[in-house]
């Protein structure tokens, strides 16, 4: 039920030009925050926590927190973030729901890189690294909608997938941020990969997590600085704001709440294929015959490298949405993902495979994600009606972050170590062609008015 009465709509009031563009700013730093914390803990799983927070142990305990820990944990409360700051978010506003998000992953961070470690209060350590990971994934589940919102709903008229292009750079800003932070210390540090000991895993390890509250501090000061959405605020002022967001969605907006789903899945699935199933196919032993032996050090400067390319793709993408349509530039780049399944064998097969190789594939994988990401903040925000937006576009973006990322590397790891590396590129073409039938039967939404859905 709505909180007040229906009252005559009048039109959004307008931004300036300078308010654009410190929402944009606004946008980007806040995901580009995010998604770094995320992406820290992530690097660190592989080289620091094993050692550190999960050691070999007869306790049975250990091993299950290391499984929830270090990936699962935070995809299961990444929905559980999207209800609840979605609630917030449609109820009081954009601007205070994405404030609170953001304290909630940075500070879950900051503590992370304070956390006594296994060998100095036992099994606490991992309980309490469990705990952070969960409050991370709380904090991402919230974020990227809202900031999404803020970036849509304050959009010149034609221009709304280049304006909502912004907070996708934060995807790839973050993950160059985070990586080449833990580049440089093992570097400047002298530590190798399995090496348990030395200054890096003393406390080397913990500089990325502390150094996250500068940024949280930046971020909050930009965020504080907004005004709410012109959008939001028309809603408010006609009476649509609902008492129960939730509610409201499953009984209202069931329909885009699946769509949006598998329009989503198959982005996703590229998205951790090219960077976390890549990293331990990358790496793993040549002669095991499910991996490539590819030094960690050189594997992580590969991948920078080839996060560019993502950069690239999401201008292009948001402009091609706002031209040619969301429906067309979706289409063509989900064909575009199909075809680049095909080619897993010629690029990665463990006989011919090259760093050259591998950085051809990624440069590739990166640009596609570009392409797919970059229109999807303005898609999924248009599905959905003001007053539960924030809401349905967080529940539709983290349900799928469930089917296309978190089971990804699981699924890859099984395919290739049972039927070799071109099956991981067959279960991408059908994940892929799961979206297309979603893309295919979606209606476009350029000329939408977001304060009339």
């Amino acid at each position: 039920m709505s909180t007040t009465v229906d009252q005559p709509q009048s039109a959004p009031p307008e931004l300036s030009a300078k308010d654009r563009r410190r929402v944009a700013f606004a946008s980007t730093i806040g995901t580009t925050i995010e998604f770094y914390d995320f992406y820290v803990y992530a690097t660190a799983a592989v080289a620091v926590f094993p050692f550190l927070f999960f050691p070999e142990s007869d306790n049975p305990t250990v091993g299950l927190l290391a499984s929830f820990a270090t990936f699962g944990l935070a995809f299961v409360a990444r929905p559980l973030g999207s209800i609840l700051f979605g609630h917030f978010g449609d109820r009081v506003g954009r601007k205070a729901t994405l404030v609170g998000a953001l304290l909630t992953m940075g500070i879950a961070t900051f503590l992370i890189g304070l956390l006594p470690t296994y060998g100095q209060i036992g099994i606490i350590a991992p309980a309490l690294l469990a705990l952070m990971r969960f409050c991370q994934g709380l904090g991402l589940g919230g974020e990227w909608s809202g900031a999404a919102l803020l970036a849509s709903e304050t959009a010149a008229e034609g221009k709304r997938a280049r304006a909502a292009m912004w907070p996708q750079f934060g995807a790839p800003f973050g993950f160059f941020l985070a990586n080449g932070f833990f580049l440089v210390l093992v570097t400047l540090l002298g530590h190798n990969s399995g090496d348990a000991h030395g200054a890096f895993m003393s406390w080397g390890w913990r500089i990325p997590f502390l150094a996250s509250a500068i940024m949280v501090i930046v971020g909050l000061y930009v965020r504080l600085r907004l005004q709410e959405t012109p959008v939001f605020q028309q809603a408010v002022d006609t009476g649509k704001k609902v008492d129960s967001p939730l509610g409201e969605v499953f009984r209202t907006a069931w329909r885009p709440l699946i769509s949006g789903t598998f329009i989503m899945v198959g982005c996703y699935t590229i998205f951790y294929l090219v960077t976390t199933w890549i990293l331990s196919y990358g790496i793993t032993d040549k002669e095991s015959g499910t991996g490539l032996g590819i030094p960690y050090n050189d594997f992580l400067v590969i991948q920078l490298v080839s996060i560019f390319a993502f950069i690239i793709g999401i201008p292009i993408a948001g402009r091609l949405a706002d031209t040619k349509g969301r429906k067309p530039t979706l289409f063509w780049t989900t064909i575009a993902i199909i075809a680049f399944g095909f080619s897993f064998e010629f690029f990665l097969d463990p006989a011919t495979a090259t760093e050259g190789s591998v950085l051809a594939f990624l440069t590739i994988g990166m640009f596609l994600m570009g392409l797919i990401f970059g229109p999807m903040s303005a898609v999924l925000p248009e599905l959905f009606p003001t007053n539960v937006r924030y809401t349905g576009s967080g529940i539709s973006y983290n349900v799928s972050s469930i089917l296309g990322a978190a089971i990804a590397p699981f699924i890859a790891t099984a395919l290739n170590a049972e039927f070799g590396v071109q099956s991981v590129g067959w279960y991408l073409v059908v994940v892929a062609v799961i979206s297309l039938i979603a893309i295919i039967m979606m209606r476009e939404t350029r000329e939408k008015d977001l304060s009339e859905i």
